[in-house]
Parts: structure tokens; C-alpha cells; sequence
């Protein structure tokens, strides 16, 4: 007989999986959204290619950070384990 506490640890396992699939679905259609308002106003004039790429310069000075926190959380997740990973291809999939 499985203990109720192994259980429990791949049910949480699952259901993490399953909320970071949702989260990154969700997070790829922002960004796609966000994507086509900038090239929207863009093609009517309210932005020039001149802004764009300074705002992304300077986003792109924030990436290190941003990678040396995703690092530090990575170690959280366990995304080593089969049932995260079917959990997280789900809500990629149904999300």
C-alpha cells in the first residue's frame, strides 16, 4: 500500500505541473498580443522603430537578473519528476 504522504507529494507534484503548463500558455498569448498591438501602432503611426528598439535595450539590460531569479526559483520546482511534466504538458494542452 502507497502512504497517504506519497500520495499527497505527487498529487501536489501534478497539480504544480498543471498550473505552470496554464501559466506559460497563458504568458505565450500575452506576449503574442502584445506583440501585434506594438506592430498595430507601429503601422499607424503612433510608434516609431527607433522606440521600440530603445525600449528593448532597455528591457534587455533587466535579462540577467531575470535569469539569475528564474535560477534561484527553478530549484522549487520539480521538473524532473514524470508527473510534473504530464501535469505541466496538460495545461499546456487544455489551458
Amino acid at each position: 500500500m502507497i502512504p497517504t504522504n506519497e500520495i499527497v507529494s505527487i498529487a501536489v507534484t501534478f497539480v504544480l505541473g498543471l498550473l505552470i503548463g496554464f501559466l506559460v500558455k497563458k504568458l505565450f498569448a500575452v506576449g503574442i498580443i502584445l506583440v501585434a498591438i506594438v506592430v498595430l501602432l507601429m503601422a499607424i503611426g503612433y510608434l516609431s522603430p527607433a522606440t521600440v528598439e530603445s525600449f528593448l535595450e532597455s528591457i534587455g539590460t533587466q535579462v540577467p537578473k531575470a535569469i539569475s531569479e528564474a535560477k534561484s526559483v527553478s530549484g522549487y520546482v520539480p521538473y524532473d519528476s514524470i508527473v510534473f511534466v504530464i501535469g505541466f504538458i496538460i495545461g499546456l494542452v487544455k489551458g
